[in-house]
C-alpha cells in the first residue's frame, strides 16, 4: 500500500482547523481579543508612534508570561505561518518587529485566514521530493531536516496554540459576573 504523505499532512491540520479551531473563533469580540486574565500578560500594545507591537523578550522569561488571545493569534499568524510562508511558499517577507498587528479581532481573523490559506495551499502543493528536501537555513535548527519535519512541527504548533486560544475563550465566557463590566 502506498501512502500519500502530502495528503495525510494536509488533512491532519485542515481537519482540526475546520472542525474544531476556526469555527469557534467566528464570534470572537475585541474585548475577548485583548482580555488580560491575569496581571502582567503579554499582548499586543500601541507604541508611541501608534503602531501595535507584540510583547516579547529574549531570552523568554521563565516561567513565560500568560498571553492574551491577541498575542497568541499574532504568534500563529507571524511566527507559525507567515514566516514559513515567506521561506517556502513565496509569501511576503515578515518579522515580529515590522508586522502590522491587528487592532481588532476581525482584522486578526482575516490575517489568520490569509496566513493559514497560504500555508495550507503551499503544503498541498508539495511533492514527495518537496517534502524530502532540506528546510534550508531560514529554519535554524531545522535547516538540515527534511521539510516534512517542519510541516509536522507547524501542525503541532497550530494545534497547540489554537487549543490555548480556545481555552482562553472558555475562561473569558466563564469569568465571574463581577468581572463582566
Amino acid at each position: 500500500m502506498s501512502i500519500d504523505w502530502n495528503a495525510e499532512l494536509s488533512e491532519q491540520l485542515d481537519f482540526h482547523w475546520n472542525e474544531h479551531f476556526r469555527p469557534r473563533l467566528d464570534t470572537l469580540t475585541d474585548d475577548e481579543y485583548f482580555w488580560e486574565p491575569v496581571e502582567d500578560c503579554w499582548s499586543i500594545r500601541p507604541q508611541d508612534d501608534g503602531r501595535l507591537m507584540i510583547d516579547w523578550a529574549y531570552p523568554e522569561p521563565s516561567p513565560p508570561p500568560v498571553t492574551t488571545i491577541a498575542w497568541r493569534l499574532a504568534h500563529i499568524i507571524v511566527g507559525v505561518f507567515a514566516m514559513r510562508n515567506a521561506s517556502h511558499f513565496d509569501g511576503p517577507s515578515v518579522d515580529y518587529q515590522t508586522f502590522p498587528y491587528a487592532g481588532s479581532a476581525a482584522e486578526a481573523l482575516k490575517q489568520l485566514d490569509d496566513a493559514y490559506a497560504r500555508w495550507r495551499d503551499g503544503v498541498r502543493s508539495l511533492t514527495a521530493e518537496g517534502l524530502e528536501r532540506p528546510c534550508g537555513e531560514a529554519e535554524g535548527p531545522y535547516s538540515e531536516y527534511p521539510l516534512v519535519t517542519l510541516v509536522l512541527h507547524i501542525n503541532r504548533e497550530a494545534i497547540h496554540h489554537g487549543a490555548e486560544i480556545l481555552l482562553l475563550r472558555d475562561l473569558y465566557r466563564a469569568r465571574p459576573a463581577a468581572d463582566r463590566v
